[in-house]
């Protein structure tokens, strides 16, 4: 092959690999959930954006949960309960988030009520915060302290994570800049 036409093939090639570097360069890759979460609906997160864990990750924890739409209920419960500047200023934190599908769970007159009763509104969302960030690993027959006082448990069986034997972890382990996170499927009552 003559020098010329080696030079004519270079040519063709890079003026026809450079724009398909570019183009893969400039369109950002999907981010899934990192690997250690726990729970069957991870993979519904959407992988970048506001709701992603990539979204999460350098929030204090109630600043990312705002950026999830599925947890608009528990937002608008931790703000009527002024929950929002604690939250988000502790350190090491585990938060239950219930999802709005959860809140769903509750009648919509029980859910006005709760939600008009300042006091009570925030003893049932503190009862779904740890004081320590908990991991995967210590979720089979797990007991912890709540920042409400009470206790809950935590379980594992097979890949499913449940919390009190009630509420099942549909996404957990997600991070936040101060807290560790696990969307759960049901509120939580705290004991009487």
């Amino acid at each position: 092959m003559s020098t010329h036409r080696i030079r004519t093939a270079l040519t063709i090639a890079t003026a026809t690999a450079l724009p398909l570097c570019w183009a893969a360069a400039a369109t950002p890759a999907a981010v899934s959930p990192p690997a250690d979460t726990v729970g069957s609906q991870c993979s519904a997160l959407p992988h970048s954006g506001p709701g992603s864990a990539q979204s999460l990750a350098d929030k204090p924890v109630v600043t990312g949960a705002e950026q999830n739409s599925s947890l608009s209920t528990l937002v608008t419960a931790l703000k009527k309960a002024g929950l929002v500047d604690s939250l988000n200023h502790g350190k090491h934190l585990t938060v239950f988030a219930p999802t709005n599908k959860a809140f769903s769970k509750i009648s919509k007159a029980d859910l006005v009520k709760l939600l008009d009763n300042k006091q009570e509104l925030k003893k049932v969302l503190t009862y779904h915060v740890v004081g320590e960030q908990i991991t995967p690993k210590q979720f089979p027959n797990g007991k912890f302290k709540t920042l409400e006082g009470g206790e809950l448990t935590t379980q594992v069986s097979g890949s499913t994570y449940t919390v009190n034997n009630t509420a099942q972890v549909t996404c957990g382990n997600l991070k936040a800049a101060n807290a560790t996170v696990y969307l759960i499927d049901h509120v939580l009552t705290p004991p009487k």
